[in-house]
């Protein structure tokens, strides 16, 4: 009499746990990609509850408390901003004016910058914030 055996060789491979690793690896690139964080010049930003993820860009003009403007790292004064932005323009690397100004900047300095920027085409701007939570 020949007794077989209900255990058989799986010869094929499953995929269930490949998934919950990539899966769980998603989840964890998704959670840790909130906590970047911003290079080059500090500034205190004004706070905002309704505060939307902004898109980072190299080519965000900053203000400091002091007064100085920024382009990304570099210190421009206000004469010369319409030419970097214009140059950047022609080479379709700025299609949105991120402003990034210390919460204790006057609105005459950062319309000022807006001025510029309007000068030479650029109709879109985003100011940046903080998420505040009341």
């Amino acid at each position: 009499m020949k007794i077989e055996s209900s255990r058989k060789v799986i010869t094929t491979f499953n995929f269930s746990s490949l998934t919950d690793i990539v899966m769980l690896l998603l989840i964890f690139f998704l959670l840790t990609s909130q906590f970047v964080l911003q290079t080059g010049v500090k500034v205190k930003l004004p706070g905002a509850k309704n505060n939307e993820a902004a898109q980072t860009t190299n080519f965000a003009v900053t203000i400091t408390e002091q007064g100085r403007i920024y382009l990304g790292s570099e210190e421009i004064s206000l004469i010369s901003l319409p030419g970097k932005l214009s140059a950047l323009k022609q080479k379709g690397q700025l299609e949105n004016l991120m402003i990034r100004a210390d919460k204790s900047v006057k609105i005459d300095l950062i319309i000022k910058v807006i001025d510029e920027a309007k000068s030479i085409g650029i109709d879109k701007f985003t100011i940046q914030t903080e998420k505040v939570f009341f």
